[in-house]
């Protein structure tokens, strides 16, 4: 793995690689904040050159795919949000990117909801943000991290998936001998890692981007590298998701257990008949109570909702939001 920064180093941010071009009408600041457990967080704050920051703006906290930072997807969906009078926060989760906690790259359930959370905490900080117009988006895994959130976090006053996977319940999808030998193995796992300066991972990206994927592989993991190991979307801190043995965390605690409870607030679930996450948001939607509403386009595999702006549809976010606030 590279050398990862912390947000103690305070790099700056001509030395930040994005995948995409902020626009020229929109603000893009570092800020730094706190979890409750004391982790330092990176996270960057978009806004448009021209809000007016003596009045309250709504606000939205974008949380990353699975192993994603927020020079990626989030920050594309924050410079786009931005444009339309929202005031965006995209970050770095704890233990991921430049934002700060060891070791790196773990993760429980616990610290990605608290990743939300703590967004709220700092925009409710701000003059210029609404404190009673926030709302979270959540991409890929972090749709189900954003619904946990939202469903223990009053806070939040709307919420948004986009082409969602909910970890914790895949990952409980194991029973009998079969869940039995993944927790002796991953158990076993946790005494290789003991001592070592890093941990194993379920898998990794490459040093550098690829030209192109490799042709013998399965749709599925083919589509992650199409984003994740070329130049499309490829990112230093972002070539793995986490710790194997953060699995353990995610086998024994749902995350998305009581998102029945978000009701009255209003939830968007955003898929296409293309994503191959489909079902997620399908199963998802059955299990939240009104007012609820499932947007599923014709078009996009599942990672073209990471940056495809031509595929996002931001004019059903920003309307969704702002029906939502008013």
């Amino acid at each position: 793995m590279t050398k990862t920064l912390f947000a103690a180093d305070r790099t700056p941010q001509a030395d930040i690689h994005y995948i995409f071009d902020l626009a020229e009408t929109v603000v893009r600041e570092q800020v730094y904040y706190p979890t409750r457990y004391g982790v330092e967080i990176a996270a960057d704050l978009y806004y448009a050159k021209d809000l007016d920051k003596t009045t309250s703006s709504p606000a939205l906290v974008v949380g990353p795919p699975f192993g994603g930072v927020k020079e990626q997807g989030p920050g594309v969906y924050a410079n786009e949000m931005a444009q339309r009078g929202f005031v965006v926060l995209a970050f770095d989760p704890a233990y991921h990117g430049y934002s700060g906690g060891q070791p790196r790259y773990v993760g429980s359930p616990d610290t990605y909801l608290e990743d939300f959370s703590a967004a709220v905490d700092f925009l409710g900080t701000l003059d210029f943000v609404n404190r009673d117009q926030i709302g979270a988006i959540g991409i890929c895994a972090s749709g189900g991290f954003s619904l946990g959130a939202t469903a223990q976090d009053a806070r939040i006053k709307a919420v948004a998936t986009s082409v969602m996977y909910d970890i914790p319940s895949l990952a409980g999808l194991a029973t009998g001998q079969e869940r039995a030998e993944q927790v002796a193995a991953l158990s076993q796992q946790r005494w290789d890692d003991f001592g070592k300066e890093s941990s194993a991972f379920d898998y990794n990206y490459p040093e550098a981007p690829l030209d192109q994927v490799p042709a013998d592989l399965p749709p599925v993991p083919t589509e992650f590298l199409s984003f994740y190991a070329t130049k499309r979307g490829w990112h230093e801190h972002a070539r793995a998701n986490i710790t194997a043995t953060s699995n353990l965390s995610f086998m024994n605690f749902q995350a998305t257990a009581r998102i029945d409870e978000i009701s009255p607030r209003p939830v968007l679930l955003v898929t296409s008949e293309e994503a191959h996450s489909k079902d997620f948001s399908l199963a998802t939607f059955d299990r939240l109570k009104e007012p609820k509403e499932l947007y599923v386009l014709e078009k996009g595999q599942h990672v073209d909702f990471y940056d495809r702006t031509d595929t996002i549809p931001f004019d059903k976010l920003e309307d969704f939001f702002k029906k939502a606030f008013n």
